[in-house]
């Protein structure tokens, strides 16, 4: 169990990481959904990693990391379509 929650913490990392860097790099804009999921998926699993070893402040700001990206992903789908 240690492991796989240290190996969250790991990939999270690198997905955060890599998401900056594509992003730096000019792979795919700021409100892109690749963007904002891959930093979704990376700040929960650095989440439930800080959690899991009672790193509050990283917990904390993983969480407010992680509902930025739901809100940008949320508020970029489509529109449904209006039935008649």
């Amino acid at each position: 169990m240690v492991f796989a929650i240290e190996a969250l913490g790991w990939v999270g990392a690198g997905l955060i990481l890599a998401a900056y860097i594509l992003l730096s790099l000019g792979r795919f804009g700021a409100r892109s959904r690749t963007y904002q999921l891959i930093n979704v998926l990376g700040s929960a699993g650095v989440l439930i990693n800080s959690a899991y070893n009672g790193a509050l402040p990283s917990a904390v700001l993983n969480v407010i990391w992680l509902g930025m990206g739901a809100y940008v992903l949320i508020r970029r789908r489509p529109a449904p379509e209006q039935v008649p």
